[in-house]
């Protein structure tokens, strides 16, 4: 045997060694650490993995009255990879031959129906061999043809969609219900048709859109696009309590795996792997919805009346900080959600205003805390106009002496600003801060503004300050500082929510009263009541506030709004009523705020155009709430046909 013969035999079994060893090794690296990798790839080819969506948790009143829900719908899918293949095809057309020409098709058995679709699929895909775009071409007229009027959609309409469309995966139909959905799956897995898959979701509704509309919210759809192509779509919190909760109410979504054979359909009889779907807590707001209709339908009235678009109405339970209504305009429809950046901004939290008149209750409750006055001490107002160095204030309605409860009658700068003064400044701003002013009330809604209390040392915005200007409050902080005179003297934070309930009944959790501070003493907030209830009655500024059959405690408030150039202007205004009803014992506080009134039949002030539109309130609130009168009530006018 030649040198050069076994050099070329050791050189070949080399070759084949190495070449051996490296399919081993591959195979072992295949078969040990890749062996998930790849076992997931090919599961993948053979399975379809089908999202059970999770019900989105309800959203209820403080009566369990449905707010807002959740409605299951289908999106009707078109993959176009399967539409496309002429193998898949091939078994709508396979049915609809066999159907159409086998005698006593209907009374056949499932197992002989399938055997005689699989000969036939072969037979058309030999038929065709040479032009297989024939086969998907007739396959998707057939589909159009079933499936276009169900859909709500013209035949040339679906199809130009299908075919117009560069992806391979799309949507043809949202929002379907589900029995609509039913049908179309049935007629696609009747007729053998492929590429047509469906998609459950859920589709928020809300029962009362044009109530409470930024306090409940809305949510908005998330596009996500997975591994195969696929977009899939999430509800999500995007406004209000939906957005405030949405770790809460959103669900979590389950999926059903279904295995496929080779041929890529769906393996009969086999359900796969399935993940239940989980739902959401449902949340019970503090919300009365009657009372909500109430706010609602005289918010309405009175910007009607007034000629203005913007304000709001909050109503609040004064010893637990609830919510039990607010209003707020503009506003727009939940399910449609149109003209949602002009009216979105949620005038009660959102807003800052110089609030005028009724922020003398600080310095007036302030002085009475601190034991410097009692309810009849005199002082002097200086008959209109006091100058102090560099500090004016001025009054539009000069007076002499006054007494403690006549300055809140009369709604007196200068008595104020005196009240003011004698509390000091620095204890003075120390209340505003334990009142709330110039941070945010803690209710669970977003985008909630601070407001501005600034002491700046100048004894000038000081005396502002003490009257209603040189600082800027929410409407929800007033009703909050009046529900503290109301109450205890507490400051309590706002509560908009209640519970979270399991879909069981079981609570999950309690949102129990919040106190912020202790502001007053009991027996001074007792006082404050009783001064605020002379303010409606005969000769003070809130006459139009009363309700028979009740005392009513409040005070009103007129404040001229800012020029966009500096200073203010006189034709603008901002006018607030804010009062509590029955004055001795209060059951609520409602905050009444109107935005720029006009009008040629009365001055425009608080106490014309804010006042009414509390008395009527509470006037169908104390009904709604079953309150007893407090006071005597006039007998009915006898008819004029009595004798």
């Amino acid at each position: 045997m030649s040198r050069s013969f076994q050099n070329r035999s050791i050189v070949l079994c080399l070759v084949l060694v190495t070449g051996l060893s490296g399919l081993s090794a591959r195979l072992v690296q295949i078969q040990l650490v890749n062996r998930q990798r790849y076992a997931e790839s090919s599961a993948k080819a053979f399975q379809r993995t089908e999202r059970l969506p999770g019900t989105r948790g309800m959203i209820v009143d403080r009566h369990e009255e449905p707010l807002a829900k959740s409605i299951p719908v289908s999106t009707v899918f078109v993959d176009k990879n399967h539409l496309n293949d002429p193998k898949l095809a091939a078994y709508g057309l396979a049915y609809q031959e066999a159907s159409s020409t086998t005698p006593g098709w209907d009374k056949l058995p499932e197992s002989d129906r399938r055997k005689l679709i699989n000969g036939l699929r072969g037979e058309i895909l030999s038929r065709y061999r040479e032009t297989p775009e024939v086969i998907v071409q007739q396959h998707l007229s057939a589909a159009v043809g079933i499936l276009a009027r169900p859909l709500g959609m013209r035949r040339d309409e679906m199809r130009e969609k299908i075919e117009g469309s560069k992806g391979k995966w799309l949507p043809i139909a949202k929002d379907l219900p589900e029995d609509v959905a039913d049908r179309l799956r049935e007629a696609v897995e009747q007729n053998w048709l492929q590429g047509f898959e469906f998609e459950s979701s859920i589709k928020r509704w809300y029962t009362t859109p044009n109530m409470a509309t930024h306090l409940i919210g809305f949510t908005g759809e998330v596009e996500k696009t997975d591994d195969e192509g696929k977009t899939k779509t999430s509800v999500v919190g995007r406004f209000g309590i939906e957005k405030a909760l949405e770790e809460y109410l959103a669900g979590r979504d389950g999926w059903r795996k279904h295995k496929r054979d080779a041929r890529g359909l769906v393996v009969p009889g086999n359900s796969g792997s399935i993940m239940p779907p989980k739902a959401g807590w449902n949340a019970q707001l503090t919300l009365d919805m009657g009372l909500q209709a109430i706010v609602e339908e005289e918010l309405d009235a009175c910007l009607k009346e007034f000629k203005t678009q913007k304000g709001t109405i909050i109503l609040m339970e004064p010893k637990t900080g609830e919510v039990l209504a607010m209003a707020n305009r503009p506003h727009f429809d939940l399910n449609h959600k149109q003209n949602i950046a002009e009216a979105s901004w949620n005038y009660a939290i959102q807003t800052t205003y110089e609030p005028g008149s009724t922020i003398k209750i600080i310095a007036a409750s302030a002085a009475l805390n601190e034991g410097l006055v009692t309810p009849q001490t005199s002082i002097f107002c200086h008959n209109g106009l006091f100058i102090d160095g560099s500090v004016k204030v001025t009054d539009s309605h000069p007076a002499g002496q006054l007494t403690f409860e006549g300055i809140l009658l009369k709604s007196n700068n200068i008595g104020t600003y005196k009240l003011a003064r004698q509390v000091g400044m620095k204890r003075f701003y120390e209340y505003m801060d334990r009142w709330g002013f110039g941070k945010r009330t803690g209710i669970l809604l977003s985008d909630e503004s601070r407001g501005y209390i600034r002491n700046t040392g100048n004894p000038t915005d000081f005396s502002r300050t003490s009257y209603g200007y040189a600082a800027a409050v929410t409407p929800l902080q007033m009703a909050s500082a009046y529900s503290v005179v109301a109450g205890d003297g507490k400051l309590r934070k706002p509560r908009i929510v209640k519970a979270l309930v399991a879909n069981d009944g079981t609570i999950v959790q309690e949102f129990a009263e919040e106190v912020v501070n202790e502001v007053l003493k009991p027996a001074t907030a007792k006082k404050m009541r009783t001064a605020l209830t002379k303010v409606t009655e005969k000769g003070g500024t809130a006459t139009r506030a009363a309700v028979e059959g009740f005392k009513v405690a409040g005070k009103t408030g007129t404040a001229w709004k800012h020029r966009p150039g500096g200073g203010y202007d006189p034709t603008r205004k901002i006018t607030s009523f804010i009062g509590m009803m029955p004055a001795d014992d209060p059951a609520f506080v409602c905050a009444v705020v109107i935005d720029e009134p006009h009008s040629s039949v009365v001055n425009v002030a608080g106490g014309t155009v804010a006042a009414p539109a509390f008395s009527k309130i509470a006037a169908r609130v104390a009904i709604h709430m079953n309150l007893k009168p407090t006071e005597p009530v006039s007998p009915p006018l006898a008819s004029s046909n009595q004798q």
